[in-house]
């Protein structure tokens, strides 16, 4: 499983591919997740919900419990 060390590099590497985003940046950021992430469209469609619901507060205790409990793939199967 991914250990807490490895979030700061994610966010990093989507910095870097928010910087690349035109126009429109959740469309943009969407496409881009889909091609350069190697994200499926329904994945990218549901982690953008995810951060623009929920926001970094919620999502990074969610982040911790789910480390704790060593859940790595949730129900959804993404």
């Amino acid at each position: 499983m991914e250990s807490l060390e490895n979030v700061g590099s994610l966010v990093d590497e989507y910095r870097t591919l928010i910087g690349a985003t035109s126009a429109d940046p959740k469309h943009s950021f969407e496409d881009l997740l889909v091609r350069q992430g190697d994200w499926s469209p329904r994945a990218a469609y549901h982690l953008l919900q995810l951060a623009q619901s929920y926001g970094s507060f919620m999502l990074r205790n969610a982040l911790a419990i789910s480390l704790a409990l060593e859940i790595e793939d949730g129900d959804l199967g993404f």
